[in-house]
């Protein structure tokens, strides 16, 4: 008579699990704290990501939504996007974020000096109540929202949503400057920077739509959405910094996130005038219109399979 095998319940007490002689075997990779990022993911090659990087600058830039161009550009193309680690996709987006908010430091140096110059306790209230909705919410429910609304018709639903609010938040009288932001109006963009969170809307977008919507000028409300966001793009950064240097990554990643990274700054430094399109009082119509028609055309993809 054979040897026989352990009750299943038994084993899960003594933990582990065990094969028919009673041996351990290793714990499964999927269950490991210990696997690195990005093991065996054939979504993301160098080459890739520097062709996400050339279209990271130019969708960062403007109120069009990079998350959701760095989704549907693998999705349309056909690359095994979502094999890659999700852990290693959302940090992957994120550093090139921080590759744009770097060439935007470089490119807007002047303007960001001269906004120091004038910092003072209220602008420093506003900047500290429109950081804390995004933190709580990407901290505590970041992976949700990944796993939840990370497909493309999400990513379609959260473009035209957020196209939506840009259109009609841009019919407000333009009335309000510099010298009368409030704490409360930096709440609302703190507000607004967390919906952005969903894939599809927008910090850019979502940002301009709460000081439109509060009405301000244009041309500040631009000012203002690029202010703001610097703090939330340095703190994903450095949140997902800590994370991946605790779970590891592989070499093959990371050769991939700079390459991305190197792309990201690249375009987006290139592409610096872009921001004279939304501050010189354009009206914000045009680009809720692509955003709607990029929507429309997920949609009808998806619509016919």
């Amino acid at each position: 008579m054979g040897p026989v095998e352990e009750p299943p319940a038994l084993r899960r007490l003594r933990g582990g699990r065990r094969d028919r002689d009673g041996h351990r075997l290793p714990a499964h990779p999927a269950a490991s704290r210990e696997r690195r990022v990005g093991a065996d993911a054939p979504g993301l090659s160098p080459a890739r990501a520097v062709a996400l990087g050339a279209v990271q600058g130019p969708a960062e830039l403007l109120p069009v939504s990079s998350s959701a161009h760095l989704s549907l550009l693998p999705w349309l193309a056909g690359w095994p996007w979502h094999q890659l680690d999700p852990e290693a996709r959302k940090s992957f987006e994120v550093a090139l974020h921080a590759g744009a908010a770097a060439a935007l430091l470089i490119g807007q140096r002047r303007l960001i000096a001269q906004e120091l110059r004038r910092f003072d306790a209220r602008r420093a209230a506003v900047v500290a109540l429109s950081f804390v909705p995004p933190a709580i919410v990407g901290y505590r429910f970041e992976r949700q929202i990944e796993r939840r609304l990370g497909g493309p018709r999400a990513t379609a639903v959260g473009l035209a949503a957020g196209a939506v609010a840009m259109a009609l938040a841009d019919r407000r009288p333009q009335q309000r400057g510099p010298g009368d932001v409030t704490p409360a109006d930096g709440l609302a963009l703190g507000l607004a920077q967390a919906t952005a969170l969903a894939p599809g809307v927008s910090r850019n977008g979502a940002t301009l739509a709460a000081a439109r919507c509060r009405r301000f000028t244009r041309e500040h409300a631009n000012l203002l959405s690029r202010t703001v966001a610097l703090p939330v793009i340095v703190g994903a950064t450095l949140l997902k910094a800590v994370r991946l240097r605790r779970r590891g990554i592989e070499p093959g990643l990371g050769r991939a996130m700079a390459a991305g990274v190197a792309a990201s700054f690249a375009s987006s430094l290139a592409s610096q005038k872009l921001i004279d399109l939304v501050e010189r009082d354009r009206a914000l119509w045009p680009y809720a219109a692509y955003r709607l028609g990029l929507a429309g055309a997920v949609l009808y993809r998806l619509g016919r399979r």
